[in-house]
């Protein structure tokens, strides 16, 4: 039986599956010759707010044959405080597959552990897997093989993002600055998992000279809501703008995960000048998502 859970638990070998047969899935939209999901139903359990992750997952489940079940968490039991492991018993007897998008790790992994269905990590408070597959793709589709690349991520460097970043480096290796306060850069613990490849900075432009791709994300990340004052003090000089751009690679690309707040992390000259990178990665959600599922069958 097949998860995605995190990028940390999956081999370089399984990451590079995934990301080699994205670009076939984008290219054969409309006409895909096979239909992986023919018969099944899925269901989207989300407690967290989404656009890009709903969208592109209930459209992929849909364009791979299958039929996407959106369950809010308060619509069910499991809101009312069943257990999820009764929830997974459950719906592992009536649904193909799960894609949850929630707060605690641990809630997605029990739930694949008792469920017996593939399980999708749709976004934790501590990865978002299926986020960081889109990227490198969007990368290696405009500029090659992400191997020996430079990759700086500015901001929060202890979120769910960069610490998915932190896992492909390991295994894919590429080269992850992670530029951020001392109080918003990962745990010690996590980077001693890392694998070698990764370097925090408080320094934006050292940490951005000569980069070949520019990230960043929110400041204040879904559940953070209370440290908003906080954060955005010590974020304040963290920001994508013309000054870091420049000191990056000549051909860096600059990407967003989005939702995207001009202004703090990304300022919106910079922002603008890079869209057409930022609306491609958003819409390789998508094609990723598709790949992630026809893998997951397979």
């Amino acid at each position: 039986m097949k998860h995605l859970l995190s990028l940390e638990s999956m081999s370089t070998e399984a990451l590079r599956a995934i990301l080699d047969s994205t670009a076939a899935f984008k290219h054969e939209r409309g006409h895909h010759s096979e239909q992986p999901l023919a018969g099944q139903s899925w269901a989207l359990i989300f407690s967290k707010s989404s656009t890009r992750t709903r969208v592109s997952f209930e459209v992929a489940v849909r364009e791979l044959g299958g039929q996407p079940m959106f369950l809010n968490t308060n619509d069910i039991q499991l809101g009312r405080g069943e257990p999820i492991k009764d929830t997974a018993r459950v719906l592992g007897r009536m649904v193909h597959g799960a894609i949850i998008r929630t707060f605690a790790q641990q809630d997605v992994n029990e739930f694949a552990a008792y469920s017996n269905i593939p399980t999708v990590n749709a976004l934790t408070d501590d990865e978002h897997p299926c986020q960081i597959l889109t990227d490198i793709f969007t990368f290696e589709e405009k500029r090659g093989p992400i191997a020996g690349k430079t990759v700086t991520f500015i901001g929060d460097g202890a979120c769910n993002v960069p610490a998915s970043w932190i896992f492909a480096a390991a295994k894919l290796d590429f080269r992850l600055r992670l530029a951020a306060p001392k109080a918003y850069q990962p745990s010690s613990e996590l980077l001693s998992r890392a694998g070698g490849n990764v370097t925090c900075f408080e320094d934006v432009l050292e940490a951005a000279c000569g980069a070949d791709l520019l990230y960043t994300d929110v400041w204040v990340s879904m559940g953070k809501e209370a440290e908003s004052a906080e954060r955005l003090r010590l974020l304040a000089g963290y920001q994508v703008n013309a000054k870091v751009v420049r000191v990056a690679a000549a051909d860096a690309l600059v990407m967003h995960c989005l939702p995207a707040y001009r202004g703090k992390e990304i300022d919106e000259e910079t922002f603008e000048a890079n869209a057409q990178t930022i609306f491609d990665q958003a819409e390789n959600r998508l094609h990723a998502q598709k790949s992630v599922l026809n893998w997951l069958c397979h």
